[in-house]
């Protein structure tokens, strides 16, 4: 279970990894394109970016303990 939730939260942080990209280059926000500026579900979508990356800082602890 641990590993799927791993690539879920993987791909998550991916994706609003290129949001920002195009943010950054372009002045392009995808999520604000597709769902509205600050609707609920833009807000949900930031979240869980924000929710995955955090807890993608626990790699740094399991990655050491596996080594």
């Amino acid at each position: 279970m641990s590993k799927t939730l791993d690539y879920i939260a993987l791909v998550v942080v991916f994706i609003g990894a290129l949001n920002w990209g195009l943010i950054g280059l372009f002045r392009l926000d995808l999520v604000r394109l597709i769902f509205g500026d600050m609707s609920l579900i833009s807000r949900i979508i930031y979240v869980l970016v924000g929710i995955c990356g955090i807890y993608l800082l626990t790699f740094f602890g399991r990655v050491g303990n596996e080594a």
